[in-house]
């Protein structure tokens, strides 16, 4: 079975397809994955594989081992374009996720000052105050939307709460309005037996007007890159992501894809 990508809380610096030469902060278990989804496409596996032995990593070690990659960095004059939280689970869910925000803004300012702080997040939390306040301090809150369709939506990502809706996360990235950045994965395929296809012109009108309500600075249209946990899903061309890629932009928005 598909494991956990990163094995350290500071992992990279690595070169990101959408964000350039990134260094990552994964505040998941180094062992295992918490994420309040499980998605079908998530390249550090499944759910199921549990949670490790690790935890969460402290503060302390966030800060001390980014602290001292950044200066090792420093001293090899390396590139650095921007910090990204990732890694193998969903980085929201650190208990002291909005306190780590502040102290990797510091370090930041310190040793790399123009690169980016970048946020990948399942948008699974932002009805939180206190998360929605954390990611409005970075400069790149990237923020998913595998669909605006509910039922696609749920077979794609599974989210842990039964009760959550595209709706209700439509709504929450609404709050973030032109300081969002939407990402959306596009992919086709079949799981048990039912066929997954969030690229029809349905969903694509969906997702258009679900824009149209959250009205974001921008939107990222890319799809599967790495082996996947599911292996009965496709990748979706380039071609094709362009093409939905000029039906946003015909309705005024800014998107890139990857």
């Amino acid at each position: 079975m598909q494991t956990v990508l990163f094995h350290s809380t500071i992992f990279g610096p690595i070169q990101s397809r959408r964000l350039g030469t990134s260094l990552g902060i994964n505040l998941s278990p180094n062992d295992g994955k918490i994420c309040s989804f499980d998605c079908l496409y998530c390249e550090a596996g499944l759910n199921s594989q549990g949670t490790g032995k690790t935890g969460f990593p402290e503060i302390s070690t966030v800060i001390k081992d980014l602290e001292t990659k950044l200066i090792e960095m420093k001293e090899n004059r390396q590139h650095l374009d921007v910090i990204t939280f990732s890694g193998n689970g969903e980085p929201t869910l650190h208990p002291r996720f909005p306190e780590i925000i502040d102290e990797v803004i510091k370090i930041r300012n310190r040793y790399y000052p123009d690169a980016a702080i970048s946020v990948l997040t399942n948008s699974s939390r932002i009805h939180r105050p206190e998360i929605i306040d954390a990611l409005k301090k970075v400069d790149n809150s990237i923020l998913k939307l595998d669909s605006a369709v509910t039922s696609t939506m749920r077979m794609i990502d599974r989210p842990n709460d039964p009760n959550l809706t595209s709706e209700k996360i439509i709504e929450s990235l609404k709050e973030f309005g032109n300081k969002a950045i939407v990402q959306t994965m596009l992919l086709t395929g079949e799981y048990n037996d039912k066929k997954i296809d969030n690229t029809t012109p349905e969903e694509v009108e969906a997702l258009i007007d679900a824009m149209k309500i959250i009205n974001p600075q921008s939107i990222m249209l890319y799809s599967i890159d790495r082996p996947t946990p599911i292996t009965t899903l496709r990748k979706v061309s380039r071609e094709t992501i362009e093409k939905i890629a000029e039906e946003f932009r015909a309705n005024g928005f800014t998107v890139s894809v990857a």
